[in-house]
C-alpha cells in the first residue's frame, strides 16, 4: 500500500468516525446527556477527536 492509498483510507476512516460521533450525539441519550452537562458525552467527543486526527493524518499522507 503506498502513501496515497494510506492517506485516502485514513480520510475515509476519519470521516466515518466523525459521522458516527454526530449520530451518537443526536440520539435521545446523547441529547439528555447534553441537556444536563452542556456538552456531548465522552464517546462522541472521542470519536470527533480520533476522526479529526485520522483526517489530518490522511491529508498529510496524501501530500
Amino acid at each position: 500500500m503506498n502513501k496515497k492509498q494510506q492517506g485516502i483510507a485514513l480520510l475515509v476512516v476519519g470521516a466515518g468516525l466523525i459521522i458516527w460521533g454526530l449520530n451518537m450525539a443526536g440520539t435521545f441519550g446523547g441529547k439528555v446527556s447534553s441537556a444536563f452537562t452542556g456538552s456531548p458525552g465522552d464517546t462522541p467527543m472521542m470519536l470527533y477527536i480520533v476522526g479529526a486526527i485520522c483526517v489530518a493524518a490522511g491529508i498529510y499522507r496524501i501530500k
